[in-house]
């Protein structure tokens, strides 16, 4: 039985990529670098904003000065601009009010900064989670386990009870670290050989499909 499903925010939830590729190329272009087309981020998300801002660098940039002065304007504007194209995937609205009907725990655990990923859950989806987490100082990103291991402290249910659902191998990674049972889903950033590629137990193409592995 299932009591707790952990969701991975950007590419599984909501589609973000839009919103993420128009702050880089905005930080980018501030800082007097390339911008990229927006077919080129979904590869560059998945490890936090500092390596997205890594892999949106020229080669030869990618120094930690560099990163985080391009990750000043990017929080800025994603600060500002961050929901002016995001929305849920289709049918995720539905399936998160069928969880709760059921009496399942929700938590988010992503790899983006923490005020980011709390600001989008409470505009998206209010009151909905039991716990939202991103990438915090001091706190290992995903695929260590460590944001799953406060998850389950805060919640106290059992890892035999908990689905672990994402859209990348970071996330597949990271179900593996904490010993949980892990659903890719083909909807999100990465293609559905990632996911494979990186041990995903189940996966789904719809998100009403989650509800035959409770």
């Amino acid at each position: 039985m299932t009591r707790l499903v952990i969701f991975d925010l950007d590419g599984t939830l909501l589609n973000t990529i839009d919103d993420l590729a128009t702050a880089t190329n905005w930080a980018l272009e501030r800082q007097g670098y390339p911008t990229h087309e927006l077919a080129a981020y979904p590869f560059f998300v998945g490890n936090g904003v500092a390596r997205l801002l890594e892999r949106a660098l020229p080669d030869g940039a990618r120094t930690p000065e560099n990163v985080a002065a391009l990750r000043r304007d990017f929080v800025d504007y994603y600060d500002a601009h961050g929901t002016d194209l995001t929305r849920p995937y289709p049918g995720i609205p539905e399936l998160i009010a069928v969880l709760r009907e059921r009496g399942v725990m929700l938590a988010v655990a992503s790899n983006k900064y923490q005020e980011a990923t709390a600001r989008l859950i409470g505009r998206y989806f209010p009151a909905t989670f039991r716990i939202v987490l991103g990438q915090r100082e001091g706190v290992a990103p995903k695929p260590d386990p460590s944001v799953i291991w406060d998850i389950l402290a805060a919640t106290g249910v059992a890892k035999g009870e908990i689905l672990y659902v994402g859209d990348s191998g970071v996330d597949m990674q990271t179900a593996a670290n904490a010993g949980l049972a892990s659903v890719g889903v083909t909807w999100g950033f990465r293609p559905r050989a990632e996911l494979e590629e990186n041990g995903a137990m189940f996966l789904i193409d719809r998100p009403e499909q989650l509800l035959t592995l409770l």
